[in-house]
């Protein structure tokens, strides 16, 4: 946020967590669910949406009817009666898009599997600028739902962290995605460091940070503390890649080994290099990718995982407000 507007923000939560911390929790979820604009800024940024939506020009487009009049947006590549095939499903990061996959995307079609990526609620051509957890799991069952059965899911960032609580069934009134692998890119392995920089951020009190926590199990009928890597990956049985680079500076590197650490059927791979976003499109994660989806042996998994004896406590990981 620009200093003049943040010192607005922390002024006006200032006044009202004084009045109600309750209101004030509610409002500053809003606003922490409040999603950056789909326009791209920068010239990096504008080619990158420029060569990514060419390529997913000649896809198939849905909308997905979510809750509460919230929609999300599917490509599909390789649809339709075109025989028995593969299907896998894409997921992206908060403030990103499914155009933003598109390399990814395009070298999972290349394999002549039917391919659908998302675009969230608030995000690329959904429309809206409101997204959290559970409309996101919402998303991923909706696409279920419409399109059938994937047999692998691959999510970048808040999208890899959704569709491991998508598979581990934490929200009990949305259908969990039945896949038989999936691969998380970049992916936080907990939510709360988010909502307490958050609420540095803006100079929260205690009891307004506690009501804004709150608004998390109000919505999602789960505390903020069970969208933890005990709870996703130590209760799937299907296998896991996870892949990260030890110098993103979004999402540490804690997070995969927090992953690796929770569950034996998780593999780790090591991207080093690429950071938080390059990462999505690099060649040797693609590659990687491919050959766990078509159930290679991974060969460079890292010795790292074997060490960690339990979990790292998420109070331990840096904390840091990311655009997931």
């Amino acid at each position: 946020m620009a200093n003049f507007a943040l010192k607005v923000i922390r002024l006006g939560f200032w006044g009202l967590q004084a009045v109600s911390p309750r209101l004030a929790g509610r409002a500053a979820f809003q606003l922490f669910c409040r999603t950056p604009s789909p326009r791209p800024k920068g010239g990096k940024a504008k080619a990158a949406h420029a060569a990514g939506a060419a390529r997913l020009q000649g896809a198939e487009r849905f909308v997905l009817k979510l809750s509460g009049g919230a929609k999300a947006h599917a490509y599909r590549l390789n649809g339709g009666a075109l025989g028995k095939r593969r299907r896998y499903l894409v997921t992206h990061g908060w403030g990103s898009s499914a155009v933003y996959m598109a390399d990814l995307v395009s070298m999972l079609a290349a394999t002549g599997a039917e391919v659908v990526a998302l675009d969230f609620p608030g995000h690329g051509r959904a429309g809206g600028r409101f997204l959290h957890m559970g409309l996101a799991v919402q998303a991923i069952a909706a696409a279920e739902e419409r399109f059938g059965a994937f047999d692998a899911a691959i999510g970048h960032s808040f999208g890899g962290a959704a569709l491991m609580v998508s598979a581990a069934g934490l929200l009990s009134d949305v259908a969990p995605i039945n896949g038989e692998r999936l691969v998380l890119i970049g992916a936080p392995s907990e939510m709360a460091w988010l909502f307490t920089d958050f609420g540095r951020m803006i100079e929260l009190r205690p009891s307004a940070q506690a009501a804004l926590e709150n608004e998390v199990h109000r919505v999602t009928g789960r505390r903020l503390e069970e969208f933890d890597a005990s709870n996703t990956a130590g209760a799937i049985t299907q296998p896991v890649l996870v892949i990260h680079a030890e110098d993103d500076k979004e999402v540490s590197a804690a997070h995969a080994r927090r992953y690796g650490a929770a569950a034996k059927n998780v593999r780790l791979f090591w991207a080093n290099g690429f950071g938080h976003r390059r990462i999505v499109g690099a060649a040797p994660v693609l590659g990687a990718v491919a050959a766990f989806l078509d159930g290679s042996p991974q060969e460079e998994t890292s010795e790292t995982i074997k060490k960690d004896a339990e979990i790292i406590p998420f109070f331990e990981l840096p904390v840091r407000r990311a655009a997931l």
